[in-house]
């Protein structure tokens, strides 16, 4: 018989788990069926930014602007451990801005949303500062801001961790074929990892299916739709880091966008984004050589080191769906906001389609989705995630420097760059990651680098990984770091696993 439940959401990235985890905390039945993997598609290929947005500020984006700046101390307080302020170097460039334009940008930038733990922005004279010795002697002015950094990936899972921990059900490698209204409830079709079909009643669908959003709307579901998404290809690269401290810089391009070059683990640099029109299946997205060229002339302007191709170490794209509001010309411009669109009510079972958003504010938009649908659901609590750590984020005072040694201290037999891994990626769930260890052989297979098997079993567990590419280049990044051999092992152990 089917299963019948409160909400199914549509689509397993940053939307979609933040909707299912608010909702299941509210005291919601939620399945939530991904197709792939979790954040396989536009959330696991971000700048790795929660923040404010200070280019959104020239289209007067000032709400959109206040709300990410805000989500930027929540997130701080959520998950201590995956997000921290990261110090920004705004090298100034005459052709491109006037500098008192830049620091009233700033100026709102700091007063806007409010600032708890981010201090504020400052001037800069490169000439005589550290973070000057790098940059070409043209440029003389910069200022200092910060913004939050976030591995984007694991706020994905850590999300859907926490709505399964409060009663959703996540389904991944699983597709929904069809939907239909059937009274009063939707009826939907899903495909199993291994080619079933279960059939699922839901009072309510969430369709954030990011890129997919209208084929899920039309194709799936058979609801038209007035709404449509822009989709935006993003490309990053990472490369050697050529500059020593803990900060990253902001570069102005001629096309008056902003690049941003930050540090990357203990010695790579990540450097983003490229903003081009996509119109191809966003399953094929990847980075093109004159995206390429078009960011390394951007730092071969800016800094004294030359980068060329070679210099690469990896690279990503993902294919953003912006909102497509009729009004932006070119694919910058385009609004980084979000809306709904909701077919139903009075009485027919609703669909909620996200349109848009973007990292900063996905928790904003999973309470906005639910007071939509809350006419469906009048006995549904209220909101709750604003002052709710994630899982592993549960530190005193969300305090990860002054909890760090005590971690420390309880595993003092870990190398410092495997305790602080795991510290960071996942905080006060990294004891139980660890619980019964003693010693080096007791983590399993060594896979390479600070990859071993006892954190691999661990995210097969208790987080829905199932290949080498969602333990290597999605709940981790260790694929980053090892050679295409260690890689192939990690594949052959999953492999005899199966077996």
């Amino acid at each position: 018989m089917a299963g019948t439940v409160d909400l199914l959401v549509i689509g397993g990235g940053i939307n979609g788990a933040g909707i299912a985890r608010d909702a299941a905390g509210r005291g919601l039945s939620v399945i939530l069926a991904e197709k792939d993997d979790l954040g396989q598609g536009t959330s696991s290929r971000s700048g790795k930014y929660i923040h404010g947005g200070l280019r959104y500020l020239e289209y007067y984006e000032f709400r959109l602007v206040r709300e990410a700046l805000i989500e930027r101390e929540v997130v701080l307080d959520a998950a201590p451990h995956l997000a921290w302020p990261l110090r920004l170097i705004l090298v100034h460039s005459p052709a491109q801005r006037p500098r008192w334009l830049v620091r009233l940008g700033l100026f709102l930038y700091d007063h806007l949303g409010g600032r708890r733990r981010i201090p504020a922005t400052r001037s800069v004279r490169l000439n005589h500062t550290p973070e000057g010795a790098m940059v070409r002697d043209v440029y003389r002015h910069a200022f200092a801001y910060y913004d939050v950094w976030v591995d984007d990936a694991r706020l994905v899972v850590l999300n859907a961790v926490d709505a399964a921990r409060r009663g959703a059900e996540i389904l991944t490698r699983t597709r929904v074929v069809s939907a239909r209204r059937d009274g009063g409830l939707w009826l939907a079709l899903l495909q199993t990892p291994d080619g079933g079909l279960r059939e699922v009643r839901s009072r309510a669908i969430a369709n954030t299916a990011g890129p997919w959003v209208e084929q899920v709307l039309g194709n799936v579901a058979g609801v038209n739709s007035s709404k449509h998404v822009r989709l935006v290809k993003g490309s990053h690269i990472v490369t050697r880091r050529w500059w020593t401290g803990d900060h990253g810089y902001v570069l102005q391009a001629p096309d008056k966008r902003l690049i941003f070059v930050n540090p990357y683990f203990d010695d790579l640099a990540l450097i983003g984004t490229t903003d081009i029109p996509f119109a191809g299946n966003p399953e094929d997205v990847a980075i093109a050589p004159a995206e390429v060229d078009y960011l390394l002339g951007i730092l071969n302007t800016h800094f004294k080191t030359a980068l060329t191709p070679d210099d690469l170490r990896w690279s990503f794209s993902g294919v953003r769906p912006l909102f497509d509001d009729d009004a932006a010309k070119g694919a910058s411009a385009v609004t980084r906001d979000y809306t709904f669109e909701v077919d139903g009510g009075d009485g027919r079972a609703p669909i909620l389609s996200a349109f848009g958003g973007k990292l900063t504010t996905y928790r904003k938009l999973a309470e906005a989705a639910l007071v939509r649908l809350a006419p469906s659901f009048p006995a549904m609590g209220g909101p709750w995630t604003a002052t709710a750590p994630l899982p592993g984020g549960d530190i005193p005072d969300a305090d990860f420097t002054a909890w760090y040694p005590a971690f420390r201290a309880r595993w003092p037999w870990l190398p410092e760059p495997l305790a602080r891994h795991y510290a960071h990626a996942y905080g006060t769930e990294a004891d139980r990651l660890l619980a019964g260890a003693c010693a080096m052989p007791d983590l399993g297979v060594h896979f390479g680098g600070l990859f071993h098997e006892r954190e691999a079993q661990w995210l097969l567990a208790q987080e829905w990984a199932q290949t080498a590419e969602d333990l290597l280049f999605r709940r981790t990044k260790h694929g980053v770091f090892l050679t295409p051999q260690d890689c192939d092992g990690v594949a052959r152990w999953l492999a005899a696993k199966a077996a």
